[in-house]
């Protein structure tokens, strides 16, 4: 069995790494990351720094001309400013559904595409695609392709579509962010190393939402963000 992670280079998809590598060694492991026209090349600086820690493969696809008509605030591209409030304010204040960062069917697209690829990397071998969406993305449906019901489905549709030789594995699927930020401490991942901020400066912004779930993940462990230490 062989493993290619989807790396954005940030705290979910590294965890994921780091049980790819516990559950099948780095010698079975690659990670692939995906430029889609995102405003900062930080995350991507972060995934292949991480490669580089676990000694494994890593590879950039480049994705961006399918996304160059989304006017998504992540996208350079984009007139609309990042949101900097945490995702729960955001339902709360809109309702529940898509949040200004979602980016189109990304996550079907880089699956789709990592399949290909797991495919032609490993054309003798079974192959997991790891893939770091959780419960916290999922709830009141701000990320509709991070949910339970969208991973069976792309999980499927996977499998038959590459002879039931490739797989989507989303270990953290019912768990929340904090649930896999504990996961990865004892498996000593190296969040130093990780990017999760929408901006793109040197320090992270802390007010994104993605920036606060973080933040609240680690202090539900009782442990200081290693990437501010």
């Amino acid at each position: 069995m062989k493993a290619v992670v989807l790396s954005s280079g940030g705290v979910d998809s590294t965890t994921c790494l780091s049980v790819a590598i516990d559950k099948l060694g780095k010698e079975n492991v690659a990670t692939v990351s995906v430029f889609y026209g995102q405003k900062h090349s930080k995350e991507l600086e972060a995934a292949k720094a991480v490669a580089a820690y676990y000694k494994v493969p890593h590879y950039v696809l480049d994705l961006s001309q399918v996304f160059a008509q989304s006017n998504c605030s992540l996208l350079a591209g984009s007139t609309k400013e990042i949101t900097h409030k945490s995702y729960a304010d955001q339902i709360k204040e809109n309702g529940e559904g898509m949040v200004s960062t979602y980016v189109p069917f990304r996550n079907g697209l880089m699956l789709s595409a990592v399949a290909s690829l797991a495919m032609s990397l490993f054309d003798d071998d079974d192959v997991e695609i790891y893939l770091g969406a959780h419960a916290d993305d999922a709830a009141g449906n701000a990320y509709a392709d991070c949910s339970e019901a969208f991973v069976a489905a792309m999980t499927k549709a996977i499998s038959i579509g590459t002879y039931d030789k490739v797989h989507v594995v989303a270990p953290f699927a019912a768990m929340n962010k904090a649930q896999l930020v504990g996961v990865g401490l004892k498996l000593h991942t190296p969040y130093e190393l990780t990017w999760s901020c929408y901006e793109g400066g040197d320090r992270p912004c802390g007010t994104c939402g993605t920036c606060i779930d973080r933040a609240n993940a680690f202090k539900a462990n009782g442990v200081e963000d290693p990437a501010l230490l």
